[in-house]
Order: C-alpha cells, then sequence, then structure tokens
C-alpha cells in the first residue's frame, strides 16, 4: 500500500474534480488521473454553457440533489472569485401532452416548486426569439441558469491540488483490481498505484472500465453548434433570454433524443450563441469521429429556423461532445457492486452537470464516513443485476 494516498480518483472532469476537491476537503490524501489535460474538451465536461434547473422534470429524486448543488456552486463561487452560475430562467416546450411537459408540470407541483404554464401566445409574446407553433406549450422554471463548465472544472481542480491533491494529467488508467486482503491497485501508461479506496468517475470511458459492473453504458456522440445571428446578440443576452428545451415531436420518457436546446450568448460576438439539436449517435470515446459535416449543420439548421423569430447567421463554431447512458437514464452513484471499497459516478446520461458539486459531497461522504444523507437509492450501481 502506498502510504501517501488513502483515494485514488480516475476521471478529473466535471464529477472527478468534485470529488478530488470534496475529498481532499475531508482530509484524505488524494491522487486524480485523467487522460487528457485539465478541463479538456475530450470528454462531457466543456461546451461553454451547461444548464442547471430545479424543475427536475426526470424524477423527483434530483430536486432535493438539485437545491443542494445550487447552494455548493454559490460556495464555490465565493471560494474562488469565479462567475461559475448565472441565472437566466428557463423554459421546457413541447406538445402538452409530451413526457417533458406532463412530467415537468408534476414534478414542479409536488415539489411546491416556482413555475409557469405558457401557451403559444404567451410564449411569443415573452421571447421574440422562440415562434412556437400553437400547439405548443411551455413550463418555465424562473430559478433556472447557465453554468460554466470549463471554469468550474478548473475551479475544483485548483481547491483540490490547493488542499493537497496530487493531480496527474496526460496519464490514462489501463485497469484497476481490488487485493484479496483490501486495497486497490490502479495501473497507467506510467505507473501503478495503490490507495485504500478507488473512485471512477470515467464518462464516456465507462465500458473500458465498468463494463462487467452488469450495467450497460452507451456512449453517445452528439453535434453542438454555435450560430452568429444576422442580427447581433442583443435578443440573446442572459438578461432577456432563457435556456430552453424543445421537445419537437420524437422524445420519449427515457433521455433527451428528439430535442432542440438554446443557451444565452456568454462570450461575447466571437462565441456567438449556442443553438442545437440532441441527436445521440452511439460511438466508442477512443475511435469517435470529432469532425462536423455540412450536412450534420444544415440538419440542425432545417430545424432551428422555422421556430426561431430571428435569422441564423453563419456558424460559429460545429463540435463534438460526448455523454454517456444508462438503460433508464438515472445515474450510476455509489458502491460497486462487488467491490465495496470501490465508488462509481458515471452514466451521467446528458443531464448531470449541474449536480456536479452535491455528487462530488455524496462521493465524500461515501468513502469518510461510509454513508450520506442525500437520497441516491435512485442511483444504486447493482440496480442492473
Amino acid at each position: 500500500m502506498d502510504p501517501s494516498y488513502e483515494v485514488i480518483v480516475v476521471g478529473l472532469g466535471g464529477m472527478g474534480s468534485a470529488a478530488a476537491y470534496h475529498l481532499t476537503r475531508r482530509g484524505q490524501r488524494v491522487l486524480g488521473l485523467d487522460r487528457f489535460g485539465p478541463a479538456h474538451t475530450r470528454g462531457s465536461s466543456h461546451g461553454g454553457s451547461r444548464l442547471i434547473r430545479q424543475v427536475c422534470w426526470e424524477h423527483p429524486a434530483y430536486v432535493p440533489l438539485a437545491q443542494r448543488a445550487y447552494e455548493l456552486w454559490r460556495e464555490l463561487e465565493e471560494q474562488t472569485d469565479e462567475p461559475l452560475l448565472l441565472p437566466t430562467g428557463g423554459l421546457f416546450l413541447g406538445p402538452p401532452d409530451c413526457p417533458m411537459i406532463q412530467d415537468a408540470r408534476m414534478v414542479a407541483s409536488a415539489e411546491d416548486l416556482p413555475h409557469e404554464y405558457l401557451s403559444a401566445a404567451e410564449i411569443r409574446r415573452r421571447y421574440r426569439t422562440l415562434v412556437p407553433d400553437d400547439d405548443v406549450v411551455a413550463v418555465s422554471d424562473p430559478a433556472a441558469g447557465v453554468l460554466r463548465p470549463e471554469l468550474a472544472v478548473g475551479a475544483q481542480l485548483r481547491l483540490a491540488e490547493a488542499a493537497g491533491a496530487d493531480l496527474h494529467f496526460g496519464e490514462p488508467v489501463t485497469g484497476w483490481s481490488v487485493a484479496p486482503a483490501g486495497g486497490i491497485s490502479v495501473v497507467t501508461e506510467r505507473a501503478e498505484y495503490r490507495a485504500e479506496r478507488l473512485v471512477i468517475c470515467p464518462g464516456a470511458w465507462a465500458p473500458a472500465l465498468l463494463g462487467f459492473t452488469g450495467m450497460a453504458f452507451s456512449p453517445q456522440r452528439l453535434v453542438v453548434t454555435r450560430f452568429q445571428p444576422a442580427d447581433g446578440l442583443a435578443p440573446f443576452l442572459p438578461d432577456r433570454y432563457p435556456f430552453w428545451l424543445w421537445d419537437i415531436g420524437d422524445g420519449g420518457r427515457l433521455g433527451f433524443r428528439g430535442f432542440l436546446y438554446g443557451a444565452p450568448a456568454l462570450d461575447g460576438p466571437d462565441g456567438g450563441v449556442k443553438l442545437s439539436r440532441v441527436d445521440e449517435q452511439p460511438c466508442n470515446a477512443d475511435t469517435v469521429n470529432r469532425t462536423v459535416t455540412a450536412a450534420e449543420v444544415a440538419e440542425v439548421v432545417a430545424l432551428l429556423r422555422p421556430r426561431l423569430g430571428v435569422r441564423l447567421g453563419p456558424v460559429v463554431e460545429a463540435s463534438v461532445c460526448l455523454w454517456t447512458n444508462t438503460p433508464d437514464h438515472h445515474f450510476v452513484l455509489g458502491p460497486h457492486p462487488e467491490h465495496p471499497d470501490v465508488l462509481l459516478a458515471a452514466g451521467c446520461s446528458g443531464h448531470a452537470f449541474k449536480f456536479v458539486p452535491v455528487i462530488g459531497e455524496i462521493v465524500a461522504d461515501l468513502v469518510v464516513e461510509g454513508k450520506t444523507h442525500h437520497g441516491i437509492a435512485l442511483f444504486d450501481p447493482g440496480r442492473a443485476a
């Protein structure tokens, strides 16, 4: 056993950086390992903005976690003096009978969350950038906003390192094992490390590192597009433009496929405005095609144009993002089904970044205290069995 480490964290994106930070602030001796550099663009924790909301229509169990996450995001801002969470409000749009609208109304009412139910006419009146047909409605979440993922990951990594974490970048993990007498061995392309506990936050590399847990992980390729509106960014600034998710007709209860989305302009003229679609394509994280074709951009434009009240200008950026689904689209968070000294934070299914700090807190609870007061039964890694 290497006496210098109590915990090894594999993967230092959103989840891993939060885990490393919360573990070190609890006094744990932490080694963090990542195959790329800090706050990189190869996984799921990048792209300039991520959505945060209280109306978690996926399941009521997410609501108290989201509320705690808001508190922890604000604490992180105070500690780092970084603007990580920007309130903008949020809209969920779609036909009245689509699962997202029905579930958003149900969760918001059951959890007594501030919200409104808007007709298409009211949407058009309030937000001139959106022109839904009359058969579209929306649920608004006034507490919603956007997060800055690269800033957040970088902030957590800096705090973890300042508290004593040993962070190694550009060092892919090739395997891990649990010794019969206790303790964990982690092998990388450079060395072998040992510790008492292991936390695995693999993102889209979950099949390679966790494929034998019984849970089916499905990495997905998504195209993210940013446009320069033809008439300028003014209508898209955060003080007047909410983030939105729009079910355009084939989105089911599981996941986001068939959705369009938009986020406010945060990075000035050169950054444009993020307007895109969710078109999941199963992929392998190591071999995924990271080139976006003109045809893919044209498909996005064709879907956006009739739903926007402003003219789209040129593409500022078209990039590839990865996320990793589970069969039920809920997270995998807790002890490994076969190895209690191994904790998993994986399968985040496209809607986890808003929970990053509370997931770090939960991981630290489980490592240090062996339990957490947060409700995580929904995310039991052994549920597939």
